[in-house]
């Protein structure tokens, strides 16, 4: 069965963006977060143009291929510009999660309205290959569910000072094991499993 999972790059003190971060502005000064994607020489073999370290690209790439589904939260969908339209991973499907009707919601992308129905629509579209969750939101909601198997953390060493943090109040301690650490540089990724 395909795993639920989700990864970002995070600041070393949570956030994913910085404090300007607003639709049609981009992530303000969280941009530096990404700066990793192209501090290398090898080209992703899922994303045209990221350029990743020798240390990275094997991660990242196989990571990604993984996905074929992602939920985002409607906050998400809003900020990344709706996606253009489809998904923000390649081959992808996409599954918005929101409350109230997506108008602008296209053949491409599924409306959902809890966490349990995005994540069975995200496993039918992923057609047995693993489901991404996109948001601070969406994972709160998802761990409060039991549904998330591995959080992946791509940490980039700069402390933001504030922004959208990722992590959002659970009810709950959520136990995690650390399965693989990968220092690299601009960034160490983090591999945990989510204990059940």
């Amino acid at each position: 069965m395909s795993k639920v999972i989700s990864a970002h790059a995070v600041s070393v003190d949570g956030y994913i963006t910085g404090r300007d971060s607003r639709p049609g502005h981009g992530l303000g000064d969280g941009g530096v977060l990404f700066d990793w994607y192209f501090n290398g020489t090898v080209p992703s073999t899922v994303f045209d143009g990221f350029k990743l370290s020798e240390a990275s690209a094997p991660l990242f790439d196989s990571l990604a291929a993984r996905v074929g589904a992602i939920v985002a939260g409607r906050k998400t969908y809003e900020d990344s510009e709706r996606f253009g339209g489809g998904s923000p991973v390649p081959n992808a499907r996409a599954v918005v999660l929101s409350h109230t009707q997506i108008p602008t919601l296209t053949e491409n992308q599924t409306p959902a309205t809890s966490i349990e129905s995005a994540i069975t629509a995200a496993r039918e579209l992923a057609d047995g290959r693993d489901v991404g969750l996109m948001g601070g939101g969406v994972l709160a909601s998802a761990l409060q569910a039991g549904l998330v198997d591995e959080i992946v953390l791509h940490q980039v060493p700069v402390l933001l000072g504030a922004g959208r943090p990722f992590f959002q109040e659970l009810p709950d301690h959520v136990r995690l094991d650390l399965v693989e650490a990968v220092p690299a540089p601009g960034v160490t990724h983090l591999r945990y499993e989510v204990r059940r």
